[in-house]
């Protein structure tokens, strides 16, 4: 699962592929934002932890995984 974080002050955004379910992620962002957490954290599919502080939050978007392109063909 794609999911990409928009950071207040912060030039770019951070991309991450998740094992988690977009049904989790989404659960994780809106208590982030809720205030029931002080920060959002989810894990990528490597096993590594992406903290982001809950009021730094700009934008959460959450995507369907993207499949691996093989070949040298043009689409």
């Amino acid at each position: 699962m794609e999911v990409k974080i928009g950071v207040q002050h912060a030039p770019r955004e951070i991309v991450l592929e998740s094992g988690q379910s977009a049904e989790e992620v989404e659960r994780a962002v809106a208590e982030a934002l809720a205030g029931k957490s002080e920060l959002l954290k989810l894990a990528d599919e490597h096993g590594r932890k992406i903290l982001v502080p809950a009021d730094r939050v700009a934008y959460v978007e959450i995507g369907e995984p993207a499949g691996r392109k093989v070949g040298f063909g043009a689409l």
